[in-house]
């Protein structure tokens, strides 16, 4: 294994679909509301990007360290525990990309009216990565980090340092973003929850049962899309309409999920499940612009 690829690997680019889904549709909502600044965004996609590698090698180095990511983890093998990167090697890393990533929001704070609450809200970011590894997902409160780090923050934050304001879409937006984006993690403890119960990870999974994991996918997909169709009560008609097309994938990777039930197998329904989400999160996108551009009215 090279070192480039070792490091490729170790920041888990799949999951970076969850970290710019949220940026990019805020940013969508607010070209569409004409207050977009291409700057504030790609620097808020920075941001998003360099937490999420280093959420993923944080997690790399604790699970290694506490001995819950040995050979019997159903999901892709870590970098560290198949030797590839060193503890030392890997705390740099994880300094590093922090500072990318604080880097790439302090970019942010000089166009800010409020550049404390920006601060507060970066530093939350940082801390919480290291939580959510070391204690949350222990303690069967992932979820709600999904909730509020893969929607709320990201999602008003985004709008936030283009518009300077907030609107109610925003709200709808991120009950979106954080229901569809936590399917993916719903997926991962359904998987893991024999070996979770094992080493002690008190997931929801592990603490309700098989049977309300598998519900409790499909109903996050199903409540993000009635959260998303929300913003047709604020003119975004076609946010309702287009996010309906994420309604069947949805459903039939719920039901492959069913057959499937346990093992490695369902690492599948890992993949399909992040190709959801990203459909879900272009067409939002795609609404939204096309909502502006008035391209709907010229066809018709």
């Amino acid at each position: 294994m090279s070192p480039i690829k070792a490091w490729f690997l170790a920041a888990r680019p799949k999951t970076l679909t969850a970290a710019l889904i949220p940026v990019v549709t805020a940013s969508a909502l607010a070209y569409s509301h004409g207050v977009f600044q291409p700057l504030a965004a790609l620097y808020c996609v920075l941001f998003a990007t360099w937490m999420q590698i280093a959420a993923n090698l944080i997690n790399d180095f604790y699970d290694f360290r506490r001995g819950t990511d040995g050979p019997e983890r159903l999901g892709p093998e870590r970098a560290m525990a198949q030797g590839w990167i060193k503890p030392r090697a890997m705390r740099i890393g994880i300094a590093i990309t922090l500072m990318l990533a604080c880097s790439a929001g302090s970019a942010l704070l000089a166009s800010s009216a409020t550049p404390l609450l920006l601060v507060g809200v970066g530093a939350a970011c940082v801390v919480f990565a290291f939580l959510y590894t070391t204690l949350l997902s222990y303690c069967g409160l992932g979820d709600l980090l999904v909730y509020v780090f893969f929607g709320l923050v990201p999602v008003w934050g985004t709008y936030y340092v283009q518009a300077g304001t907030t609107v109610p879409e925003v709200w709808w937006l991120a009950a979106a973003c954080g229901l569809m984006i936590d399917t993916l993690l719903i997926v991962n403890n359904y998987r893991d929850r024999d070996t979770d119960r094992r080493t002690g990870k008190r997931t929801l999974i592990v603490m309700l049962g098989e049977r309300f994991g598998r519900y409790d996918y499909l109903a996050h997909g199903a409540a993000a899309y009635v959260c998303a169709a929300m913003l047709a009560l604020y003119g975004h008609l076609w946010v309702a309409v287009l996010a309906m097309l994420y309604l069947l994938p949805h459903y039939l990777t719920w039901r492959k999920m069913v057959e499937i039930r346990q093992g490695r197998a369902l690492n599948r329904i890992l993949g399909f499940t992040s190709r959801n989400m990203l459909l879900m999160g272009i067409l939002i996108t795609l609404a939204l612009l096309i909502e502006k551009r008035e391209i709907i009215s010229t066809l018709l």
